[in-house]
């Protein structure tokens, strides 16, 4: 027995002694994540030139009111149309239901700045539908009639609604869906006519998905640049190119940062806490599912254009805008500059797909293995990447970068001589690490998810075997959920192709994306030059709407 209670402390010390590769692993992976953020804090508390009180005094509260309005405005308007549509092809049947639970999802295809490029291209003073209106009723000029501003927080409240409603309208139709038929029978017994049956029924127990699928909304509109920046509307995000390209000053940037950083979490406690406050439990044991009233005549007709004057608004305009452009300029296809974009679209989006899923699946991976409590403890965190704006994620990388490169390039020069120039900022790792960071949410969810479905006998049988958990992993997990990491890796890949504030502050110079293409182009007024790198975006985000769509499947 002594002997047995000196040997088993000593096995103990020296089983804590040992490195766990996994853990150590994944805390290095999480302090990647997390590098950004914490660097966004550190240069927001510890400015070179504080201009802090100058900011509060002059720019800081208008960037803050004129975001404040476009995401309450982009918020109400995604949440009316999603819930509005989603109730309609969820309660009804009338002609096109079918197709538009599909099609209602198509404007997520479409990036928000691409909407607003088309609707100013459609709705300008040489557009189509003014210079219609100045041929019929005989009018020689903007001074004979009333048109609305084209360029201003309105429109950019319609065009970030059009694209970003489908978050709300994907989560309340699933909602809608899951509620019993017997509950709206009793109501329609009780004499509730079908805006009742909405409005006391049906809304209040889909309020929390409608709550979150709004806080997305929100939170992509408070990280926008594109389309605010084309409406001319000075946002958060447009301070923060503003102080830091055109005053150059980083600090002040870092804490214009933080306030959009501050707001976006802000809005992720208030979506938990709406969904934690309303909490709906079907008590039924055998629920039974919705019927669909079918409709006819004009009822019939009116919910049709309901819903497809979204999908109008957010898909077939934007596409058929750039594409009557293309068409117009078949000589823009074969420009060397546009197949460069593509290459490097394709090249950073390829690579940022494969680590970011890779990272994610070690982090889990080394989780679950449950050796070390840092690094369960710090797994929620590594999620706030994806609620931190491109151009916040733009400022935490590039200084710190810059800072290492210009160090070690120094310091190489001075031992060798050899001058290795910028490594990490000169070439397209800021932008990889940008896009991981960014999307690192969208990979460890599809990982986690997927993990937690593989029964754990499975890998205690190959470790049994004598497989180690590197070999478990390969040989058990990833044949398993080989389905969601392609899905992540394809998720990841198309927000990277996407994605706009994070690669004009950290692409190198004279690097351009398709993304940064159409944004250059677009912004020096000539549409059809940046039509067919718009419609290559557009074309890799329907893919992944229509997989989405898929994974998604309606019942008919």
């Amino acid at each position: 027995m002594t002997q047995q209670n000196t040997q088993a402390p000593t096995a103990a010390r020296a089983t804590l002694r040992l490195p766990d590769r996994w853990a150590m692993g994944a805390l290095m992976i999480a302090a990647m994540v997390l590098g950004p953020i914490l660097a966004i804090l550190w240069m927001a508390f510890n400015p070179a030139e504080n201009i802090w009180p100058h900011l509060m005094a002059t720019t800081l509260p208008r960037y803050l009111a004129n975001t404040l309005m476009l995401c309450l405005g982009v918020g109400v308007l995604s949440a009316s149309i999603g819930t509005g549509a989603a109730w309609l092809v969820t309660m009804y049947r009338f002609p096109g239901s079918q197709i538009l639970q599909w099609l209602l999802l198509f404007p997520l295809a479409i990036p928000a700045y691409v909407g607003a490029y088309a609707l100013v291209d459609f709705l300008e003073y040489a557009g189509p539908v003014q210079t219609a209106m100045r041929d019929m009723f005989g009018w020689q000029s903007a001074r004979d009639y009333w048109f609305p501003e084209i360029r201003s927080l309105g429109a950019a409240i319609v065009v970030l609604g059009a694209a970003l409603n489908p978050y709300v309208f994907l989560l309340a139709r699933a909602a809608f869906r899951e509620q019993s038929g017997s509950t709206f029978e009793v109501a329609r017994a009780l004499g509730a006519g079908p805006f009742a049956r909405f409005w006391r029924v049906g809304l209040p127990l889909a309020r929390p998905a409608i709550a979150a699928g709004a806080a997305i909304a929100m939170m992509e509109t408070a990280a926008d640049f594109g389309v605010v920046d084309f409406f001319a509307v000075q946002t958060l995000t447009t301070g923060i190119f503003s102080t830091w390209l055109e005053a150059h000053n980083a600090g002040g940037a870092a804490q214009i940062a933080l306030v959009v950083l501050a707001l976006v979490l802000l809005l992720v406690g208030l979506e938990k806490l709406s969904r934690r406050r309303s909490r709906f439990y079907n008590l039924s044991r055998a629920q039974r599912p919705i019927e669909p009233v079918r409709l006819t005549g004009l009822p019939a007709l009116l919910a049709f254009l309901l819903c497809a004057v979204p999908f109008t608004v957010g898909f077939i305009l934007p596409i058929g805008v750039m594409m009557s452009h293309a068409f117009a300029n078949p000589e823009s296809w074969f420009e060397p500059g546009l197949a460069r974009a593509l290459a490097h679209t394709v090249t950073v989006g390829g690579i940022a797909a494969v680590v970011t899923v890779t990272a994610a699946l070690f982090l889990v991976y080394g989780v679950r293995l449950g050796r070390s409590r840092a690094a369960t403890a710090i797994l929620p965190f590594t999620t706030l990447g994806y609620a931190a704006p491109g151009a916040v994620l733009g400022v935490g990388i590039l200084v710190p970068l810059a800072i290492v490169d210009n160090w070690q390039a120094d310091t190489i020069l001075a031992l060798t001589g050899w001058d290795p120039g910028l490594v990490l900022t000169g070439t397209a790792f800021a932008l990889v690490l940008a896009y991981c960071v960014r999307f690192f949410a969208i990979a460890q969810g599809a990982a986690d998810a997927a993990m937690g479905r593989v029964s754990p006998s499975l890998p205690m049988a190959a470790r049994s075997l004598g497989r180690s958990a590197g070999g478990a992993l390969r040989e058990v997990y990833v044949p398993l959920i080989k389905g969601s990491v392609g899905t992540a890796l394809l998720l990841v890949f198309v927000d990277s192709v996407k994605e706009l504030p994070a690669t004009l502050l950290l692409r190198p110079f004279n690097y351009n994306t398709l993304s940064t293409r159409v944004y250059e182009h677009a912004s020096l007024e000539r549409i059809g030059d940046a039509s067919p790198a718009a419609l290559l975006v557009c074309s890799v985000g329907l893919v992944a709407v229509v997989m989405m769509a898929r994974s998604n499947r309606v019942v008919t």
